[in-house]
């Protein structure tokens, strides 16, 4: 099957395009839309976390798990919205962290493309919603494609860190080799959270990982 998607990426997952529930997938989307469903990301903003991040520029993934439903804010990157519109609740308490944790002023901007281009992966479990339809495509097929994600580059990466907010991040922890990769887990940045994330200092923690692994920390600034 031939999906648009960045070529190392392309290469990388070739295996799971073949397969008869990535075929399921596509063809659920394309009825959909026949059907006059509104799907979010547009279509080609679908991959657009592998577009921006090719394989091996992965550093630190950021695992969400289904795409904004509301008109204007799916781009394909989990927790980021594009310019101009509203920031969610969620990113705003995960920039007061940044904040806090290392002491710097965030401009407020609700993109994270800025992120993606270092080497942050923003993947979201699901990568398709339909509007106002929260985890809607849930059990569509995209799970066991993102975990293929994930257990590929926990076969093939090196010192790469993984951010897991939440319980449902949390479980997918067991996909990944922990004698190769790093792994910080948090409660979800969601103020349903109750503020429970505040405190995890991931993102200094990550930068000190990075660098003790050789690697260019990120400018979390944005």
């Amino acid at each position: 099957m031939d999906v648009k998607i960045e070529d190392s990426w392309k290469n990388a997952l070739a295996g799971e395009f073949e397969k008869p529930y990535f075929a399921s997938l596509v063809r659920f989307l394309h009825e959909e839309k026949a059907a006059g469903k509104v799907i979010y990301p547009p279509g080609s903003q679908i991959f657009h976390a592998f577009d921006l991040t090719p394989v091996d520029q992965v550093k630190v993934v950021i695992l969400g798990q289904d795409p904004y439903h509301n008109p204007g804010e799916a781009m394909g990157l989990s927790f980021s919205v594009p310019d101009g519109v509203r920031m969610p609740p969620s990113l705003r308490n995960i920039y007061k962290e940044i904040e806090t944790d290392l002491g710097i002023r965030m401009s407020g901007r609700p993109n994270l493309e800025g992120w993606a281009r270092q080497g942050v992966l923003l993947l979201n479990s699901f990568l398709t919603v339909e509007a106002g339809k929260a985890a809607s495509h849930r059990d569509i097929g995209w799970q066991q494609f993102t975990d293929a994600v994930i257990s590929y580059l926990s076969a093939h990466g090196e010192g790469i860190v993984f951010l897991l907010w939440g319980n449902f991040a949390k479980n997918k922890s067991a996909l990944i080799d922990t004698t190769r990769h790093h792994v910080l887990t948090a409660a979800h940045p969601s103020p349903l959270a109750g503020g429970a994330f505040f405190g995890c200092k991931h993102f200094s923690r990550t930068n000190q990982i990075l660098e003790s692994e050789g690697k260019t920390p990120i400018n979390w600034q944005l």
